[in-house]
């Protein structure tokens, strides 16, 4: 979903040979994918085909056995214990996470706030008001001094989204970001990441939003067994689909 405004087209994430095992269960095979500067990647696959253990093993949330993992100039490599490129690859990338992980004993406000103070070492006045900002821009202001116990799921999920840019992150991970909503609440969600979209955040979304997919993605990843087994523009998979095993897919979450 490429806008005027689209950052340069420069490789900012590249995976090469990627593989994951938990115990004896090869979940990840051979993953090879590189992402441009701007560009929507939006990954779908069954449940259990290893899509969110991929971009959880992309911020270092997961170890994987081979391959490699580059965003921006650093580099993790299998068993990778080098502290320095995992700090400093969380610090270019935000997530979301399907389940929100908001700290409930902080406010809305602090929960954006906590990050830029003690990462960034901004004053606590100038995070609180970039933290308001933030709010605004993820239409709920008004909730700033509540508790997230006290919120909406797409409440808590925007103030979510808020927290993730709050450290002004150049790489975006939503983890299925709308299955843990009521469906009344999965517009409001889905409407802070098109807004994001067309401002040229590079975004990787693991979603069951099909609609959402062909609407905002660039490129539309289906993960099959641990496999990428298809990639291509939204229009060439969901319409078009090289593999028996993706239309089946798509048969049965269209139907559902």
């Amino acid at each position: 979903m490429k806008t005027e405004n689209s950052n340069e087209n420069t490789t900012l994430v590249k995976i090469n040979k990627l593989t994951k095992f938990f115990a004896d269960h090869k979940v990840l095979k051979d993953i090879s994918l590189n992402i441009q500067t701007g560009e929507v990647v939006v990954i779908i696959g069954a449940s259990g085909s290893g899509k969110s253990t991929l971009i959880r093993c992309l911020n270092g949330l997961e170890n994987f056995q081979n391959g490699e993992v580059n965003i921006v100039d650093d580099q993790l490599k299998a068993n990778d214990k080098n502290a320095e490129a995992l700090k400093n690859i969380r610090e270019h990338t935000g997530m979301v996470f399907q389940h929100f992980n908001l700290f409930g004993h902080l406010s809305v406000l602090d929960n954006i706030s906590l990050a830029p103070i003690q990462v960034k070492k901004l004053d606590t006045k100038t995070a609180n008001q970039k933290s308001m900002d933030l709010l605004a821009k993820v239409r709920i202001e008004d909730q700033a001094q509540k508790y997230p116990a006290r919120l909406s799921g797409g409440q808590k999920q925007r103030v979510a989204i808020a927290r993730a840019l709050a450290m002004e992150p150049k790489l975006l991970l939503f983890d299925e970001p709308t299955s843990a909503l009521d469906p009344e609440m999965v517009g409001e969600v889905l409407d802070v990441m098109r807004e994001l979209a067309k401002e040229g955040m590079t975004m990787i979304v693991v979603t069951h939003e099909i609609s959402f997919a062909r609407e905002v993605a660039d490129r539309i990843v289906y993960l099959d067994q641990g496999e990428i087994l298809e990639q291509g523009r939204p229009e060439q998979v969901l319409d078009n689909p090289e593999h028996q095993r993706t239309r089946s897919f798509l048969s049965r979450v269209l139907r559902d």
